[in-house]
């Protein structure tokens, strides 16, 4: 768990939240995202973690988005929000600290609630049901991009965790869903 000093009450390195629901425990998040697969189990489900931030005048606002896509048939998803009481403008620490936040999060879908989740879909399996999950990286491998050189380091850290890593353009959990929060 991280330690911060918090600007506002603490709990939020506990809680997430939607458009719908405020202060949700990883539990519930985890119950809701069960749910979300068996109300349709013969689907094609990524289960998807990124993170990003934005620095602002006196402090660095980071947002971690779970999403659960059934493709082609909808998402359920939500936001962990952390604020950090300083202006963080050093990209590597930045990129580091997104990365350890996805990590964390990544960390909390034990084998345990893998396995529960797996086990919606599995009598689906010849029926076309598939589960995959994902951890997006807001770093890009372009040339132009200033993150490039940070990509094998960040993505073996991903792979190492046993899950997919996605960079940009295809990283839209970090890259976009996390980004419209972090304004």
């Amino acid at each position: 768990m991280w330690c911060f000093k918090m600007k506002k009450h603490p709990k939020n390195l506990d809680t997430f939240q939607n458009l719908q629901e405020k202060n949700l425990s990883f539990e519930q998040v985890f119950e809701r995202i069960v749910t979300f697969m068996k109300l349709n189990p013969i689907g094609k489900f990524r289960l998807m973690v990124g993170t990003d931030s934005q620095v602002h005048r006196t402090h660095t606002i980071f947002i971690t988005g779970i999403v659960i896509q059934n493709e082609g048939k909808g998402v359920w998803a939500c936001i962990r929000k952390i604020v950090i009481p300083r202006k963080m403008t050093a990209l590597h620490e930045r990129i580091s600290l997104e990365l350890s936040l996805t990590e964390e999060i990544v960390s909390m879908f034990t084998e345990e609630r893998k396995s529960k989740l797996i086990e919606v879909v599995l009598p689906y399996l010849y029926q076309g049901a598939t589960f995959t999950m994902e951890g997006h990286i807001d770093i890009g491998a372009g040339k132009r991009n200033k993150t490039s050189e940070f990509v094998k380091e960040m993505v073996m850290r991903i792979e190492s965790m046993g899950i997919e890593p996605k960079i940009k353009p295809n990283a839209f959990v970090a890259s976009s869903y996390a980004n419209r929060y972090t304004k």
